[in-house]
């Protein structure tokens, strides 16, 4: 159990640090740094993460990782569930403990959902959505594998590597569709925004189930092609 209790306490941090600065800063296009301030809380958060945790379940706080590594056989069907369930109670609680911050100190929300994601950057296309999360979870999964393949040499930089993925793929993915990558990530923001009479992320968050969820599959068998090939 405690490796999943260890999902729940990573998942929560990126929600609470990631998505509460997406509420603090807003993510204005003609601006543009609250984009910058946005992709480097996510990136700092799971670069937080990964170091604390990530000795304990490997930190993947991110059902797409977990996927990927079921599919490279690193974890087993048990732990995937298991994983995967925790991250999401994880997303949950850091949603919440974001609502009773900013709603209780009668903070307006800048986002309207809590730094949950949408699809107003690609004017609503639901396949074009699904397309820029595939492709953005590829990349960070890839970066994923490499860096933790028994192969990599990598070391105690392959926490900063992931990292740095991630804030990467937020950078052009913000103004896209708000960056998911990660299904749990998604699904807290959702539903609390719902429960606090937003009902739009919780309408569009399929599409950051399934993006991800494929992005992260083709990436382990893309790499396991590329591993192969050697």
């Amino acid at each position: 159990m405690k490796k999943y209790f260890a999902e729940l306490i990573g998942t929560m941090v990126l929600v609470l640090i990631g998505c509460g600065t997406a509420m603090a800063v807003g993510c204005d296009p003609v601006a543009g740094c609250g984009y910058i301030l946005t992709a480097f809380a996510f990136g700092l958060g799971l670069l937080t993460m990964a170091y604390s945790i990530g000795n304990i379940s490997g930190c993947h706080i991110n059902p797409a990782v977990s996927l990927a590594m079921l599919i490279q056989k690193k974890i087993s069907v048990k732990d995937f569930f298991g994983y995967v369930v925790f991250q999401i109670i994880g997303a949950l609680v850091g949603a919440g403990l974001l609502a009773l911050i900013f709603r209780g100190a009668g903070i307006v929300d800048m986002t309207g959902g809590f730094g949950s994601n949408g699809l107003s950057g690609v004017n609503n296309n639901i396949w074009v959505g699904i397309l820029v999360e595939i492709l953005l979870t590829f990349v960070f999964v890839m970066s994923i594998l490499g860096v933790t393949s028994s192969k990599a040499k990598h070391g105690n930089v392959a926490g900063i590597v992931i990292a740095l993925s991630l804030v990467a793929v937020h950078i052009l993915g913000i103004w896209l569709t708000g960056t998911s990558v990660n299904p749990a990530r998604s699904i807290g923001p959702a539903i609390v925004a719902a429960f606090s009479g937003n009902s739009t992320p919780i309408a569009e968050v399929y599409v950051f189930i399934v993006g991800p969820l494929i992005g992260g599959a083709l990436a382990a068998y893309t790499y396991k092609l590329l591993e192969k090939a050697k």
